[in-house]
């Protein structure tokens, strides 16, 4: 009989988008059998009242109903920033249930995203180098295998069992460190393609305070393997300026949020073409993003002169 995991679903103060996330939640298969943690981040110092208020709404959203079969909510009442409570919340949860699935408070989930976790969950259970659980894979063209390992966490719902989540190491330097001594900052990279190590280095300087690239980091140093679907099970809908470390970006908002049923992946190696994919897509959008940089800047400049 499948054991279903605990969701955990972090919230601060976007009201509407909490909304959206919990009301696809409820919509999932096995919603109404699961357990659900919420935990509800307090206000920073010397907040404006606005903050305040957005932060009062969405307390008001996360008990507007019962949206999974059984719910538990924590609410702080001092600010602890998205990457404390993340890595508390998970794991208290965790060590508590032996697996969990986590969710941010933008994230929209197909009816059948925790079908999909809770069967990779159940069947990768006993294989101790599979680490990492993903819902959101990129719209990549090409990619045939319906799901596939890959070296690479994604954190935009994912899933994890305690015993992985224990290699979770929040140093930075820590990571970095030994990423450099084992002389692998290109393939951390995704072979250049993507500044993973400009993140960390980031954390170390106290210029962010972030968790997804400490668990990123600990999972490669492990050469854990992480599932990923071909189209993804969930949707972010947070890149419209509004979230605590995200701007404002459309190309991650068109996902698709399909009906795939979980089947097994028993290759236990990562995936080379995807790997040669995943470089060819980090490339051309990062000449996207550095594209539509430039166009603002020159807009910007524009109307400062017009002005």
């Amino acid at each position: 009989m499948l054991t279903l995991a605990p969701i955990v679903l972090f919230v601060y103060n976007r009201p509407e988008h909490t909304r959206k996330t919990l009301e696809a939640l409820q919509r999932n298969d096995f919603a109404s059998e699961s357990v659900l943690y919420i935990y509800a981040d307090g206000a920073k110092e010397n907040a404006a009242d606005r903050q305040i208020q957005a932060i009062t709404a969405t307390r008001a959203v996360i008990k507007e109903q019962k949206w999974c079969g059984e719910v538990h909510i924590i609410e702080s009442v001092h600010n602890k920033g998205l990457a404390a409570s993340i890595t508390k919340g998970v794991t208290h949860v965790v060590k508590r249930h032996g697996t969990v699935i986590v969710l941010e408070d933008d994230i929209i989930t197909s009816m059948y995203f925790l079908r999909y976790m809770n069967d990779a969950l159940d069947y990768y259970k006993e294989e101790d180098r599979v680490m990492h659980v993903s819902a959101y894979f990129p719209a990549i063209d090409n990619v045939k295998e319906k799901f596939f390992f890959y070296n690479q966490t994604s954190c935009w719902g994912w899933a994890t069992w305690d015993k992985s989540w224990g290699h979770y190491e929040k140093d930075a330097l820590i990571l970095h460190s030994q990423i450099e001594a084992q002389d692998r900052v290109r393939e951390f990279n995704v072979e250049d393609s993507y500044p993973f190590t400009e993140h960390l280095q980031n954390n170390i300087n106290g210029l962010w305070d972030t968790w997804a690239v400490k668990w990123h980091a600990s999972v490669f140093l492990l050469n854990g393997l992480c599932l990923h679907p071909n189209k993804s099970y969930t949707e972010n809908i947070g890149f419209d300026g509004t979230g605590t470390n995200c701007g404002i970006d459309s190309s991650y908002v068109a996902s698709n949020l399909n009906e795939l049923t979980f089947s097994p992946v028993n290759f236990f190696y990562p995936n080379k073409k995807i790997l040669k994919l995943v470089v060819k897509h980090n490339l051309s959008r990062s000449r996207r993003v550095e594209y539509s940089f430039r166009k603002r800047i020159i807009r910007k400049i524009k109307q400062m002169i017009q002005w």
